[in-house]
């Protein structure tokens, strides 16, 4: 990642040492050895976290042959480069190595494009990843991380070799460590028509910070709804990657107006308790202690961080390009809009005065949610959206995360919150339901499947003694 130099000076300041921090929470995902498992017609396959290490081991190796660096100016970054291309044209990927003629730094290698030439070539979905570092060291988790989850799932993509819908194409960058350059030169480069047809870019940088946390660029987009449906549903309560706002090559599409999102684990910036409580490590700590220093080694590798990456990426890429069957596939990406309410109030209709940063309660994810109900008095309030539910999916579900706080007593349930689908009745929780924190819920639409349906959440009281439905994050996932 790309240092802004309003932080250089307090990133130069932490001198903390690099041993292994604590991971994320226990795993709930795919697991981090080897795995066999073969995607179905429309599932993604689990990209081989052992395999991405196998990756990073070559990048290292290629760094200690070349005084310890693979800056974007020396040999270490054109042997990278090398490295990568063997692999991706051995897959039979279509693979062009773009000389960056104009802005970047003198000397800087080329940048590497790979288009996998099946699919609509209207439709095209990148995924990206810096493949320079910085001088001071081999740049594992800066950006090796992120250079070789994206060599494995586009492997994998080509071992698996499903039917395409759209045109998948993976570039490895140049000259990010020194102001976004390859990237920018790529887009720029770019006629207006060519650029119309990219859909959406993806960026991965430091996607295996050893302190880390999970966050995802404009988490609130359309284009993010696959990334964050696939960590929302490890239960890894994602949050907006503001450190790394405008610090990495997704900026560069951002500028032409191209959708953008991607993942990383976080850089220089310290985490905060809250961010510990949730996913582990050190509160007070950088995110990656080796940011930017000759200690961004592969023991600077947070395995875990590393897999749930790679397997995000390939959700991703599956949800967004591959033909999942017959009926229009398994693509459930962006179907609840705004399901975190973070974008105001559109497009749910209803008691929409419901939804906002209310005190007195706290968000799921974000700062906003919907608050049903909670007066204390007679009172019912209901918010929802039409949705169109995917016909290419073994099982649809409509996910929530839902906080239930009340004054009742007791097992009786006096005060109600239903979920409908075009007014049926999916299900019916009440103050006898009540929690500490939010739970995450869910009610199948599969019998919907093809069928654009109104979704309808409602929390009504009676006559005494408040309760409050406190409801966010909604999410339609597809398996």
């Amino acid at each position: 990642m790309k240092r802004r130099l309003a932080l250089a000076s307090l990133s130069l300041a932490v001198a903390l040492g690099c041993g292994t921090l604590p991971a994320a929470a226990a795993d709930t995902d795919r697991s981090t050895t080897t795995s066999t498992t073969t995607a179905s017609a429309n599932a993604a396959p689990d990209v081989d976290v052992t395999k991405v290490k196998a990756h990073l081991t070559e990048l290292s190796a290629i760094a200690g042959r070349n005084g310890g660096n693979r800056r974007s100016t020396g040999q270490g970054y054109d042997d990278s480069v090398a490295y990568v291309k063997g692999r991706l044209q051995a897959a039979g990927y279509t693979v062009t190595e773009q000389p960056c003629t104009s802005g970047c730094t003198s000397g800087a290698g080329p940048n590497l494009i790979a288009e996998w030439p099946h699919g609509d070539a209207n439709d095209v979905h990148m995924f990206g990843a810096h493949l320079d570092g910085v001088s001071a060291g081999p740049g594992m988790n800066d950006n090796g991380s992120g250079s070789a989850a994206l060599l494995e799932t586009a492997l994998t993509l080509a071992q698996q070799n499903p039917t395409m819908r759209d045109r998948v194409r993976f570039a490895w960058w140049t000259d990010e460590e020194q102001g976004l350059n390859g990237s920018d030169f790529y887009v720029r480069s770019l006629s207006s028509a060519e650029r119309s047809r990219i859909k959406a870019y993806y960026n991965f940088d430091m996607v295996a910070s050893v302190n880390g946390g999970y966050f995802i660029n404009h988490i609130t987009s359309a284009a993010a709804a696959p990334m964050k449906a696939y960590w929302d549903s490890l239960g890894l309560q994602p949050e907006e990657n503001t450190e790394g706002a405008g610090r990495s090559d997704d900026y560069s599409f951002e500028q032409y107006g191209i959708p953008t999102s991607g993942y990383a684990m976080g850089a220089g910036a310290r985490k905060t308790s809250a961010q510990a409580a949730k996913w582990g490590g050190t509160a007070g700590a950088s995110y990656d202690p080796c940011y930017h220093r000759s200690c961004d080694t592969l023991s600077n590798i947070n395995t875990t961080g590393l897999d749930r990456a790679a397997d995000g990426i390939a959700h991703t890429l599956w949800q967004r390009a591959v033909d999942t069957g017959a009926g229009g596939g398994c693509d459930t990406a962006g179907a609840v809009a705004n399901g975190g309410f973070e974008s105001g109030t559109a497009p749910w209709t209803g008691n929409t005065g419901a939804i906002g940063a209310h005190s007195g309660q706290s968000a799921h994810g974000g700062t906003r949610f919907a608050w049903l109900a909670g007066y204390g008095s007679t009172r019912t309030e209901a918010i929802g959206q039409t949705v169109t539910v995917p016909s290419g999916c073994a099982r649809v579900t409509l996910g929530y995360w839902l906080h239930i706080d009340t004054d009742e007593s007791g097992s009786t349930p006096y005060d109600r919150f239903t979920v409908k689908a075009d007014g049926s009745t999916l299900a019916t929780l009440s103050n006898a339901d009540a929690r500490s924190g939010y739970v995450q819920r869910s009610v199948d639409l599969t019998a919907y499947a093809g069928r654009q349906v109104t979704v309808t959440f409602t929390g009504s009281e009676d006559a005494s003694l408040q309760t409050s439905f406190v409801l966010d994050d909604v999410t339609l996932q597809g398996a």
